[in-house]
Parts: C-alpha cells; sequence; structure tokens
C-alpha cells in the first residue's frame, strides 16, 4: 500500500487537470450551457466535502450522453486524468445485472422466482431455519433482500476473492439468521451471491459468462467485466481510502464467486449504454423487442412490493416538502418523486470505490457517477443534477395520454351536466351507477353545484390518470368545477363513478 498526503494529492491532481474536463457532446444533444455549469457545480460542492482522487459522472438522455465530466488522476503519482473510457469499479451497482440475469432466465423457462433457491443451490437443503414456521427461502427473496439475512455491507466486500469451492462449503455449512424470512428488507450482498450461483447452476456457465453472453455483449459493452486484472493499468482507476490523514491504496481484489454482488468495473462510456437500455423500456409499447432482454422485463426490475421507507430527498433544500417513499425491487431500489415521476436508484460501496445512479425512466433521463475513494458514493450530486434538469424544463415526466373512451366519456359527462339530467349518457353507465345515486339525485345534485358554479363554459384540463380514469377542471361562470371519472373494467367501457370537487371561485 503507497501512502501519500493529501497536500501532496492536491498538487500531484493540479498538474494534469484543471478543474472538470468536459467531454464533447454535439450540440444537437448537449444540454444549455448554464444547466451543464450547474451540474457541474454540484459535483464539485460534492468533491470539496468529500476529497476524492478520481471522479468520472454523466447524464443521458433519451439514449445518449448529453453532458459528461472528470476529475482527477487514475492513480495518485501519476499524470494520467481520468476520462470518460477510465474503468472503475462499480460496487452493488453490478446487482441489476445480476437481477436481469435472473429474469431472463425466468424468461426462457429455466427457473421461477417463486421456486425454492435450495431447488437450484441443494446445499441450501440441510439448513435449519430460525422457527419452525419460517419459509423456506425463494429465487424472488434474494432479489428483494427479504432472506432473513444479516446485513453484510463490510464483510461481503471482502469476499469478491472467494472461489467457488470455499463458496459451497460456506453453503453447506449454514448461516445464521439475523430474523425470520419475508419479515423485513436487511441488505444482502450473501443473498446475491446465492444468486450468481443460481445463474451458474441453471444456465450451465460461470455467472460472469452468462451475464456478458446474454447482457453485456448484446450491449456492445465491450469495456466492461469482472475481472480487474484484466483491465489495461493505463486505463484504471486505482481505489484509495483516506486513513491516517493519508490517502491508502486499497488492496485489488480479483474477480471471485462473490462478484455477482458488486464485482464488475465499467467505463462512463460503457455503462451509458446500459442505462439507455433500461431507459428505453419506457413507456409500454407495442412494436418489436430491440433489446437482449424483453421490455416488460426490464420494466418488473422496478417494482419494490415490499416493505416500504420513508426518507427525506438525499441533497434536497432544508424546506423540500417532498420525501421519497422507498422500497427494493430487483437490483434497483424504487420511489416516486416528486419532480422527477418513479426514480430508480442504486449505490456502489466498495473498498476504494463509490459509485450512485439514478434513473428517471418516465423522462427518459439518468445521471451517474463514480469515484475512486472507499465508500464515497456521490449520491448528492446525482440527485440534484436530475432536479436541476426538471427545474429547468430539460425532462418532465411524460403525461399519460387520454384514451378515446375517457375522451369521450368525458364529452358525455359535460352534457350531462349542462342538461341537469342522466339522460346524455343513456347506454353508457355501469350496472352499478344508477344504484350508487339516483337519477334524480343525480339531477338535484347537478342543480345543486350549478348554482355555486354557473354555466360551465370550458375544459381548462382534462388529464388522464389511466387508460380508464381521468380528472378534470372546466372552467365555470363563477369559478372552476374539477371532479374525476372512473370507467368500469367491462366492453365497451361503461362510466362507473362521478366525482365532482368541491368548487373553487
Amino acid at each position: 500500500m503507497r501512502r501519500i498526503s493529501a497536500a501532496a494529492l492536491a498538487v500531484m491532481l493540479a498538474v494534469p487537470v484543471s478543474g472538470t474536463a468536459r467531454a464533447e457532446v454535439p450540440a444537437a444533444t448537449a444540454i444549455p450551457a448554464p444547466l451543464a455549469a450547474e451540474i457541474d457545480t454540484a459535483f464539485a460542492a460534492y468533491r470539496e466535502r468529500t476529497p476524492v482522487p478520481g471522479l468520472a459522472y454523466a447524464v443521458v438522455k433519451d439514449g445518449m450522453i448529453v453532458h459528461q465530466g472528470t476529475w482527477g488522476v487514475q492513480t495518485i503519482g501519476g499524470k494520467r486524468p481520468v476520462t470518460a473510457d477510465t474503468h472503475f469499479r462499480i460496487a452493488s451497482m453490478s446487482k441489476a445485472f445480476t437481477a436481469l440475469a435472473i429474469l431472463s432466465l425466468r424468461d426462457a423457462g429455466k427457473l421461477s422466482l417463486d421456486d425454492l433457491a435450495e431447488t437450484h443451490v441443494p446445499e441450501m437443503k440441510g439448513w435449519t431455519y430460525p422457527t419452525t414456521d419460517a419459509p423456506r427461502i425463494r429465487v424472488r427473496d434474494l432479489l428483494q433482500h427479504v432472506a432473513g439475512f444479516v446485513t453484510d455491507d463490510p464483510w461481503g466486500d471482502r469476499q469478491q476473492v472467494l472461489s467457488e469451492a470455499d463458496f459451497t462449503r460456506m453453503i453447506a455449512a449454514g448461516v445464521p439468521w439475523s430474523r425470520t424470512g419475508q419479515m423485513q428488507h436487511e441488505y444482502s450482498n450473501f443473498g446475491y451471491a446465492l444468486l450468481g450461483r443460481i445463474i451458474k447452476n441453471v444456465s450451465g456457465m460461470p455467472y460472469q459468462a452468462y451475464i456478458r453472453q446474454t447482457i453485456l455483449t448484446p450491449l456492445g459493452m465491450t469495456n466492461t467485466g469482472y475481472e480487474i486484472a484484466d483491465v489495461p493499468k493505463d486505463r484504471l482507476a486505482v481505489g484509495y481510502r483516506w486513513e491516517n490523514e493519508q490517502w491508502v491504496e486499497e488492496p485489488s481484489m480479483r474477480d471471485g464467486t462473490f462478484g455477482a454482488m458488486g464485482g464488475l468495473n465499467t467505463t462512463v462510456n460503457d455503462y451509458a449504454k446500459w442505462v439507455s437500455f433500461l431507459l428505453s423500456a419506457w413507456p409500454p409499447r407495442s412494436g418489436a423487442e430491440m433489446g437482449p432482454v424483453r421490455r416488460a422485463t426490464v420494466r418488473e426490475m422496478a417494482q419494490g412490493l415490499n416493505f416500504v421507507r420513508i426518507l427525506p430527498r438525499p441533497g434536497a433544500p432544508a424546506d423540500d416538502k417532498c420525501v421519497h417513499a422507498v422500497a427494493y425491487g430487483m437490483g434497483l431500489r424504487s420511489s416516486p418523486d416528486c419532480d422527477l415521476g418513479l426514480a430508480l436508484f442504486h449505490a456502489g460501496g466498495y473498498p476504494g470505490y463509490g459509485s450512485f445512479v439514478v434513473l428517471a425512466p418516465e423522462t427518459g433521463a439518468a445521471v451517474f457517477g463514480f469515484a475512486s475513494r472507499t465508500y464515497q458514493a456521490p449520491s448528492v450530486p446525482v440527485w440534484q443534477s436530475l432536479w436541476a434538469m426538471a427545474r429547468a424544463g430539460a425532462i418532465r415526466p411524460a403525461e399519460t395520454p387520454v384514451s378515446n373512451e375517457v375522451a369521450a366519456m368525458h364529452e358525455a359527462t359535460r352534457a350531462a351536466y349542462a342538461a341537469g339530467t342522466l339522460a346524455p349518457l343513456e347506454g353508457r353507465l355501469a350496472m352499478n351507477f344508477p344504484l350508487d345515486r339516483s337519477a334524480e339525485n343525480w339531477a338535484r345534485e347537478f342543480a345543486r353545484l350549478k348554482t355555486l358554479t354557473g354555466t360551465c363554459t370550458a375544459v381548462e384540463s382534462l388529464r388522464a390518470t389511466g387508460a380508464l380514469s381521468a380528472t378534470f377542471r372546466w372552467t365555470c361562470e363563477k369559478g372552476v368545477l374539477g371532479g374525476q371519472i372512473l370507467l368500469a373494467p367491462t366492453l365497451p367501457p361503461t362510466l362507473q363513478a362521478l366525482r365532482f370537487d368541491p368548487p373553487q371561485p
């Protein structure tokens, strides 16, 4: 291990690189200069808070890198600057690749997510569970970290080099339990290593080879892999930790059986291909499948179905009123975000490295960053970059289109309100509608609302909340009248509910 003082590092970093290097992005695709500067400032503030030897980041939108930046050197004491083709270990951001590989095997009929994990890893069959009523571990429990294993980041990161034979013995010996399974989310690298073993046993090849064949090669990710020794020395960002007021080079761990939980190394240019592929699964649509795995399968990774946690938004202003409701999907965390719509994200922490990615698939955009310092993921500037794009109007969640059925029902509803009777909706009402409120009472309700609003002359907005539902706002003589329409699951769709909000002046 080499130890170099922080002062010496500052001098070395200043030699090859002055500030943040920006790669050339075609003018037709680049984001506006003020927005690019705001993003660069967010990452510069991260470096001020958390000095790092090397940093690389990128903004991806509509399948292209629209902004990127690099800073620092690949090796302390060296003069090679970090570039968009410098390799960083991305640690637990590797889990999404493992999860998608499992889902691809499911798509191929080779396994079910509800299979008992021991079906594919026989060494697990002899385990003693923590309680007699504990459920046996399913494949999906491993994907979503609900198997009952203990959180194991410090320990798991150092298991990278474990051999297949040693891992087999570890599995056969059994595990201590943190809790009964399916009771709580508890992040487990061991669980994702087991998924790697499942990929190996089901596919008949090492999980690294299966992921390369199924995902990396089809996406053209030729500069992404598991074995760090295969990376040319002049292309590798060496990992460091800050210890005793000095930089210490972390040991470079070779590839091993635990790489399924965090072993990938990649570059900005290569990882952008992965991010673009994931984003391309939105919105759902008809048409040919162009990727190595089906679009619906990619979207399945976003389903955070258990144990939601309410958390403040990282790096948001002190008066931020929005919070995240975070659940773990499959290799990605999932939460709605007030500015971005659906947000998918994951950190990577590893001896010598920190990384972070956020995808906002409803906007077609993502931001990610890699750093060469132990566990120092640039999460705050990644989030802030996307929020800055949203504030600038450069991205926005796509609105659900209003279906023909909803549009026609809305017009019939307007006609009924104007007439003061349900007659214009004749033949369009679901069987529950007159049972929930009689036609006579609807006439009274229309009359009551008209005394408050007067005649409603125009549609201020009609926003779909699905293909069979929408909210509306009408401009009226005395104010605004809003409400919701909800169609029934019948063919043809009929009106099951009409609700009005209190009129607004």
